[in-house]
């Protein structure tokens, strides 16, 4: 029982017990003071009467008349004229008066007798005569029943008004408390929250302020262990001029586009390569060519606007790994980079005519690194060698795509999208401890082409995306989720695009389909990935709002932008997921393996688990078992499969 609780049945119980008190001491005094009435009434009857009848004594017609008209007009149970020497009875009237305003069972509770008095009738200085007077208690009972309805109303007004005011006075003293529930809840939600003013009973205040520098403290815990962690990621992965990508981190990527599994993909590659950088260094010097290689940088973020991935690879040579372009998109790009550095040119930035050479090439799953670079190198070669425009596209043992890929691609998946013609696979995420518990399983996408072939999302979301289509593919994936998950008693984790949760209709959408199906809601966990997360304000409400409706929310692919995680303190996910970048061969090499024990030691002071994608050796999962990563997802533990 809560203390609110508790609080408001002791203040209920003492008035209670307070006010029947006092309402049982009234209606005995009331009583008493009736009984002292009747008492007076009776006497004051008979003395009366006694000095009236002295002067008829010897009249009995006008003594009867006299004792009735007495006893008409009160409430008596009897008068009685009495001979003094013989005791015999001259005159009585006896009766019971009309029936009272008090119930008969309050009477009976408050057993009210009648009261009588007596008085001596002369005969000169001869004692004629005794009157004796009993009153009847009805209309004192009366009288004592009104009484006791208004002390009764009385004390139930102003108790039921002073336990509203308890009970508001209760409330706001124990708005602290509600707080502090708050709180501890939201830290279980992986959520920091601090009471702004602190309460003024003492007590509380004490309270309240501990909590709080709790709070504070984890916060500041949290935010240290994700400064290291950021920094490690920078030392291992980022580029200290630029803030680019570097070599190491960009040919991770792109191993993971060319490769075999889910994440794989087409696109094209482009190598840019500043002219003479030892020239430079010498003509211009050291301070103005990095000024010129930071220049770049800032037109390639600006040109990028966070689709594709930017490296600078060493010296002046920079990267674009541009996932899901077609060979025109390709070019245009190249054109739009080739402009760019023409305008650093212009500016005087460089004294060189052209700034830098552009290489492109395509990659498909299953290219091999060397096999790309060495086309990239083949199209610098070409650009070099060009007058008319300083970019070259060069090919590959990947065989061009045809000229009508784009039509093909649109009219394979709109007909999908139309007839349904996707199938639901499935891998199992699950514990890095214990691999036979399985945390959940992650549903993926299959697009069964014209042959009933499964193609795997890496070849056909970037299509999606760029024909407007990948809301659609979301809204059809949860629905056969939902009904997929209706028939058995699995937990399941699925992906959403970013244009999803940019399209307010589609959102809503989303959010009709799960309150419909709000009893799924420990059941199903929906995935973000980190470079399609919306801004913090959009995040936060839709956190909130899949909360409310009993869905959780996780992040995957994450690792990238791992500067952000401060401000996933506060949002409650389910988890994160690691990208798998970061844990390929994590057991021989030790920089990645400092990173994820830094990113482990952040989350896991928020109580946040950790989920390693795409682990495939028993030594990466050795590894990340004794850092202490919640689970692990990859082919090590089980293949993409149908669910059935």
């Amino acid at each position: 029982m809560s203390l609110f609780k508790q609080l408001f049945i002791a203040i209920c119980v003492l008035m209670l017990v307070s006010f029947t008190g006092s309402f049982l001491v009234s209606v005995e005094s009331s009583r008493e003071q009736q009984v002292n009435q009747l008492r007076a009434h009776a006497q004051d009857t008979a003395t009366a009467l006694g000095l009236s009848l002295s002067p008829h004594v010897k009249d009995m017609a006008m003594i009867e008349l006299m004792v009735s008209s007495v006893f008409d007009s009160g409430y008596f149970e009897s008068i009685e004229v009495i001979d003094p020497a013989s005791g015999q009875v001259l005159v009585e009237r006896t009766g019971v008066p009309v029936s009272g305003e008090a119930p008969h069972w309050f009477a009976s509770l408050v057993d009210l007798a009648p009261a009588s008095g007596d008085a001596i009738v002369s005969d000169g200085w001869r004692q004629a005569a005794r009157v004796q007077v009993v009153s009847h208690p009805l209309f004192a009972v009366g009288k004592l029943w009104q009484s006791a309805l208004g002390i009764l109303l009385w004390l139930a007004l102003s108790g039921v008004l002073c336990i509203g005011l308890g009970v508001l006075l209760l409330k706001r003293q124990l708005r602290p408390l509600d707080y502090m529930v708050e709180q501890s809840n939201a830290i279980a939600r992986r959520e920091f929250l601090s009471l702004p003013e602190l309460p003024k009973t003492p007590e509380f205040r004490r309270v309240v302020n501990a909590m709080n520098q709790m709070v504070e403290k984890l916060k500041a815990l949290f935010a240290e262990e994700a400064a290291r962690s950021e920094k490690l990621r920078a030392e291992a992965y980022q580029d200290s001029l630029t803030g680019l990508a570097n070599r190491r981190y960009f040919d991770l990527q792109l191993q993971a586009r060319v490769g075999v599994d889910e994440h794989a993909g087409s696109g094209f590659m482009l190598l840019m390569r500043v002219n003479d950088l030892a020239g430079l260094n010498q003509r211009l010097g050291g301070q103005r060519t990095d000024q010129l290689l930071k220049a770049i940088a800032v037109q390639l973020q600006q040109l990028s606007q966070g689709r594709y991935l930017l490296a600078r690879n060493r010296g002046g040579e920079f990267a674009v790994l541009a996932a899901g372009l077609d060979r025109n998109e390709a070019e245009q790009l190249a054109e739009s980079l080739d402009g760019a550095l023409a305008s650093l040119q212009q500016t005087g930035a460089s004294d060189c005519s052209p700034v830098a050479h552009i290489g492109m090439t395509a990659f498909a799953p299953g290219d091999q690194l060397a096999a790309i670079y060495a086309a990239l190198d083949t199209a610098l070669a070409q650009a070099s060698s060009q007058s008319l425009q300083s970019w070259a596209c060069s090919e590959h043992d990947t065989q061009r795509p045809a000229a009508d890929e784009r039509q093909s691609w649109h009219d394979l998946l709109d007909q999908a999208l139309n007839q349904g013609r996707f199938q639901l696979y499935v891998q199992p995420v699950v514990s890095a401890a214990d691999p036979a518990q399985v945390l959940h399983l992650k549903v993926l996408a299959r697009l069964l082409d014209e042959q009933d072939n499964p193609v795997p999302a890496g070849r056909f979301l970037p299509w999606l995306e760029r024909f407007g289509w990948a809301t659609r593919l979301d809204l059809a994936m949860l629905d056969w989720v939902l009904a997929q998950l209706q028939g058995n008693s699995s937990c399941v984790a699925l992906s959403l695009s970013g244009s999803t949760i940019r399209d307010p209709q589609a959102l809503q959408q989303l959010y009709e389909r799960l309150r419909q199906h709000a009893h799924l809601g420990t059941r199903l966990t929906l995935e973000l990935d980190e470079d399609q997360l919306p801004d913090a304000a959009a995040l936060e409400a839709l956190t909130t709002r899949l909360r409310s409706l009993g869905f959780g929310l996780g992040l995957q692919h994450f690792g990238g932008r791992f500067s952000m995680i401060g401000n996933l303190a506060k949002l409650g996910l389910s988890y994160l997921k690691v990208d798998g970048s970061y844990i390929r061969a994590i057991d021989a090499e030790n920089d990645k393996r400092l990173f994820i024990e830094a990113m482990q030691r952040a989350a896991n002071s928020i109580d946040l688990p950790l989920i390693a994608e795409r682990v495939e050796t028993d030594g990466e999962w050795q590894a990340l078992r004794d850092m202490g990563i919640e689970g692990v997802q990859g082919r090590l533990f089980g293949e993409p499969g149908p669910w059935v």
